[in-house]
């Protein structure tokens, strides 16, 4: 089985504190990506990404990895569904370092079983969650992550 991986790289006007923060506080999370990502943000911490909704599915679990905040996160990645099998997590690390009066946050999301399911879903999700993040922060307003495109 052959791995993958999927980089994306981004500008934000803000703060590392406050990229930091959106990515691990639930109540910002759910404002840009429509789920909350729940944790104790601690090294061995399980975490779980939960559908800010009624229903509040976990959608995706894991555990943390690395926590040097405002710097880096770390974090495994995998479908509930799957979560005993260990060969099933991939793993995503957030960078985000200060950038003259920005900051450029670099997302990795790697291990990934290349051609499933989950690498093509993620190289769709990511470029759509981090323009809603870098919407949030810049404008106070985040995008519909979840809007398809328009038919032609």
């Amino acid at each position: 089985m052959s791995k993958t991986s999927f980089v994306y790289v981004t500008y934000i006007r803000s703060t590392p504190e406050k990229v930091f923060e959106a990515i691990t506080r639930p109540e910002i999370a759910r404002r840009y990506w429509g789920h909350e990502n729940v944790s104790e943000w601690t090294p061995g911490a399980a975490w779980e990404h939960v559908r800010a909704d009624e229903q509040r599915t976990v959608q995706v679990v894991g555990k943390v990895v690395e926590v040097q905040p405002p710097a880096r996160l770390v974090i495994t990645w995998a479908s509930p569904s799957q979560a005993a099998d260990p060969a099933s997590y991939s793993r995503v690390s957030f960078d985000i370092a200060p950038y003259e009066d920005m900051v450029r946050l670099t997302v990795t999301h790697d291990e990934l079983e290349a051609g499933s399911g989950m690498a093509k879903g993620i190289q769709q999700g990511w470029p759509i969650v981090l323009s809603s993040l870098k919407s949030l922060l810049e404008t106070g307003q985040g995008i519909d992550v979840f809007a398809k495109p328009k038919a032609g």
